[in-house]
């Protein structure tokens, strides 16, 4: 008996910006709080986290939201892949059990 290959995952497009938004706004939400809080400000872990960040201008500042948008894409290029290679594979493993 033939196993049936269905191929479905999770959306790399849908992962990739929503992970990509969620650390751009996430950035965007810390500097802001720097700012409002010099005190308590964590821009020296952006300035190791993001390369060329530096406290604070306008172009160190796009920088660092671009560089936090490309690792959300770069978390999603491997979390997706690896996501739906262990799923499809539970999946047809079972498909072809049963």
């Amino acid at each position: 008996m033939r196993c049936s290959h269905h191929r479905q995952g999770i959306s790399l497009l849908g992962v990739g910006h929503a992970t990509s938004l969620t650390l751009a706004i996430s950035f965007v939400l810390c500097v802001v709080f720097d700012l409002v809080f010099p005190d308590h400000a964590m821009y020296e872990t952006w300035q190791k986290l993001l390369p060329g960040f530096e406290w604070i201008s306008w172009k160190s500042f796009f920088l660092g939201l671009i560089e936090a948008y490309g690792y959300g894409w770069y978390f999603t290029l491997i979390w997706v892949a690896i996501y739906n290679f262990v799923t499809l594979r539970e999946k047809q493993d079972k498909r072809c059990d049963g």
